[in-house]
């Protein structure tokens, strides 16, 4: 097929190799202008913008596409259909019409589950025992449209956003490939009206770990915003992320570490801590991060 890409973050650069890599021409690639990145603040393209010139690829990078000439210049590329993932844009009904088989999008959950911009972290954060990825043909509202494919995966135990994302990410590759090869024959299948969620853009506001909440809620809080913007504590003036964590053993006060594994206090329960990062330096596991951090047992964390 003829195929207009629009993605912008890695997310979205296994699901381009894999078009690709079926044999489908790829009319263009639309994403996210560059954005200043790094300590000189220059324009950095990103993840799909990259790998598409790396590919030989017309790249293009609209900042709407809401005005009369961006759209004569997409429908100008008389694309069979368009793949949609993490783009970033709102596609204004003029595009969504345009492909002669619709626009098609990559969704990392089990809609009606998850609609909206953090499907990933807040299904871990909520708890989800298992979440997947939807392909849907799209329509004017957000995530509402007719679900063409699905399939699920299980959450794990310890599992972060980051492992998950790269799960889903590669999952997403493998059903539009499938997708794309049994369109004439696939049946769109109305999202049900219950069970509706929102996955709301994450804010850094949440990622302050509050210890007097139950361990299960702050493990789930690191798990979920692990790697970016990764929960955090206070400890002598110094913030501290935590990047991986499992539920502990163990009573106190809350914040209170228990042991040097380290384990802290919750509300209820305890979590240990698996992976922490001081500002500005190297993520590690939890025995290495306190050779050099101790964390003597009944400090008190912030």
């Amino acid at each position: 097929m003829r195929v207009i890409f629009m993605g912008t973050p890695e997310f979205s650069v296994p699901v381009l190799e894999a078009l690709v890599a079926a044999g489908h021409e790829i009319a263009a690639v639309y994403c996210q202008p560059p954005r200043p990145a790094g300590r000189g603040k220059k324009d950095r393209p990103s993840p799909v913008q990259a790998r598409a010139e790396a590919l030989g690829l017309p790249v293009r990078h609209p900042a709407s596409l809401k005005g009369e000439a961006e759209q004569a210049a997409f429908a100008a590329l008389d694309a069979d259909v368009a793949v949609v993932v993490a783009y970033g844009l709102i596609l204004p009904q003029a595009v969504l019409d345009t492909p002669r088989l619709g626009c098609l999008n990559i969704h990392a959950s089990l809609l009606p589950r998850w609609r909206g911009a953090a499907p990933i972290h807040r299904a871990i954060m909520a708890g989800d025992e298992e979440t997947g990825v939807c392909i849907m043909r799209m329509e004017a509202g957000l995530d509402t449209g007719p679900v063409l494919l699905r399939e699920a995966v299980a959450i794990g135990a310890e599992e972060t956003t980051g492992r998950l994302h790269d799960r889903l990410s590669a999952l997403g590759a493998r059903l539009i490939v499938a997708a794309l090869a049994r369109l004439p024959d696939l049946t769109p299948e109305p999202q049900p009206g219950t069970g509706v969620t929102y996955a709301a853009k994450i804010d850094k506001a949440e990622a302050w770990i509050d210890w007097t909440r139950p361990a299960p809620e702050v493990d789930r809080q690191i798990r979920g915003l692990s790697p970016f913007p990764g929960a955090w504590f206070e400890m002598q003036g110094a913030r501290i992320k935590v990047l991986a964590s499992r539920l502990g053993e163990g009573a106190g006060a809350p914040g209170e570490v228990l042991d040097t594994a380290p384990t802290v206090a919750c509300g209820t329960g305890a979590v240990r801590l698996l992976r922490l990062q001081r500002a500005g330096r190297a993520a590690q596991d939890g025995p290495e991060f306190l050779r050099g951090t101790p964390l003597a047992p009944g400090t008190r964390l912030g």
